[in-house]
Formats: C-alpha cells, structure tokens, sequence
C-alpha cells in the first residue's frame, strides 16, 4: 500500500493497494475479486473508522459498528490491484479455500505500515488503528 498523508489536515489517501491471495481452485473470477474487495473494504473501514470502545470491565459499548461510522464509501476505496495465485487445496475435490480474508487481515496493518512510512521523517510508530486525522495528529504531536 502507498499512501500520502497531508501534512496540514493528517488526511491520507490511499495512492497504491497491490494485494496478492490464494483460494486454490478459483471457480468463479468475479465472485472471487468481490469478495477480496469486500475484504479491503472491511478492513479500510477497520484502519480509518471503526473503534471499539470498552468500559472499565472490558465490556464493549458500541454493540453496533453501524453506530461507530458509515464506513468506507466508495469514494473512500482505492483501485485495488489483485494478484491471484492458485494452490489447490489437498482437503476437497474442487482444490478450492476460502477467499475474502486475504482484504481483511491484514488491511489495517499495512495500512499503519504505509502511514509510518509516509511520515518516515518524523520516526513514528504506530501501535493502534483506526487512524482518524484527528488520532493521526495526536500521535505525531505526543498529545
């Protein structure tokens, strides 16, 4: 993932995102690109929108990620770059695997990664997501 990250407002947009997965037998090409699109999309909004909030008894409070954000909107959604490779699976006949989760495990990481080495110059690391601009500033600023 490349991204930029504007100085004055701690927005970041996302330029790049190459993504590579493996569901062996791929039966159907459009369903399988859906799904990893669904998959970044989930995990986009996991890296800008969605927080959970727990009170002191490690009880979540917002049940209902509907209540946190709208989400990514496809405005927010890059173009997504899919690389397909194909193992077939030993454990059935078709040698098929799941897809969708290769866009949302490991989004938010790469998503971090990318933000640090945006702003390589300031020798941040960030521990957490989502990256709100807000959230952004304060780690930049240590408030």
């Amino acid at each position: 993932m490349i991204v930029e990250v504007d100085p004055e407002t701690m927005m970041v947009e996302i330029k790049r995102y190459v993504i590579a997965h493996d569901c062996g037998t791929v039966i159907n090409p459009l369903i399988v690109d859906g799904q990893v699109h669904g998959g970044v999309s989930m995990g986009i909004g996991q890296s800008f929108y969605e927080k959970l909030i727990y009170d002191e008894n490690g009880q979540l409070l917002n049940r209902i990620l509907c209540r946190l954000s709208a989400g990514p909107g496809q405005t927010d959604m890059p173009h997504v770059e899919i690389g397909h490779l194909s193992t077939p699976s030993p454990l059935n006949p078709m040698g098929s695997k799941g897809v969708g989760e290769a866009g949302a495990i490991p989004t938010p990481a790469c998503f971090v990664q990318a933000v640090e080495n945006a702003l390589s110059d300031y020798r941040l690391e960030i521990l957490e997501t989502p990256l709100s601009p807000n959230r952004l500033f304060e780690l930049l600023h240590g408030t």
